[in-house]
């Protein structure tokens, strides 16, 4: 299918490996000029070799300077109409166990960040009348994982300051939506087994087994399986999708809605 997007422009942010590297995959196939971000200089340039040619732009999106230089690199060669937002997730642990520079420094790169890049590039989707945004967040926006307090609350929230940015800014041919990855075999993934296996003292093989076990399909989920859904939200087709989160999960989330 042809998703009406060829020569649009696209910024990954976190996009050198994992899910959002999975949906700049999809949208390089769709003909989409990709620009990913990222805070590893190395995994940029092998991730823009496997891409054929996407751009890289070194950052931490949690660092107020390092975000404002790809803002402004990205104002001078061309905003981009599709944003994917992403960001390593806050530190897997209980409440108690959590401190308030954590929380600061997880604000600043879980919320914040995202926020501020998609703020910058506002004024030019509205100027073309087209514009996507679709944020990588988790499925504990809709159901609670244990021992995950900074993701459970950071990526709420989040949640419901780009929920109400899709409505505002319907009116102007931008959609705004977030994707909920499940139990993803990713090494955002890999380090919450490590926490889960010191934890419960238990083999960190035996904790991914038991994962893959607690979704429906009985496995986890790949980066493969998140990419055409990014995609597919980018499009045309997906024109009149807005303020939705959906569950890539296997089944897992039991949520209602």
């Amino acid at each position: 299918m042809d998703l009406g997007i060829a020569g649009r422009k696209a910024l990954v942010l976190g996009g050198t490996q994992g899910l959002a590297f999975g949906c700049a995959q999809r949208l390089a196939e769709a003909g989409v000029r990709v620009v990913l971000n990222g805070r590893d200089a190395g995994h940029g340039r092998e991730a823009c070799a496997a891409l054929g040619g996407a751009e890289f732009i070194a950052g931490d999106i949690g660092v107020a300077a390092e975000r404002q230089a790809l803002v402004d690199a990205l104002l001078q060669s061309g905003a981009p109409d599709i944003i994917v937002t992403n960001a390593g997730g806050p530190p897997a642990a209980p409440f108690e166990e959590t401190n308030a520079e954590q929380w600061r420094k997880s604000y600043e790169t879980s919320v914040l960040g995202p926020l501020e890049v998609v703020r910058a590039f506002l004024p030019a989707m509205r100027a073309k009348g087209f514009g996507r945004v679709i944020n990588i967040t988790s499925f504990v926006v809709k159901e609670l994982y244990p021992n995950m307090a900074l993701s459970n609350s950071l990526r709420i929230g989040l949640t419901g300051a780009m929920g109400s940015l899709a409505r505002e800014v319907a009116a102007a041919g931008i959609t705004v939506n977030g994707l909920l990855p499940g139990l993803m075999d990713t090494g955002a993934l890999q380090r919450v087994i490590k926490d889960q296996s010191r934890r419960f003292a238990k083999d960190e093989a035996a904790v991914r087994e038991q994962m893959a076990a607690g979704v429906p399909m009985k496995r986890l989920g790949t980066a493969e399986d998140f990419g055409a859904a990014c995609a597919f939200l980018a499009s045309v087709h997906a024109g009149y999708i807005t303020g939705q989160n959906i569950c890539i999960d296997g089944g897992l989330t039991k949520s209602v809605i």
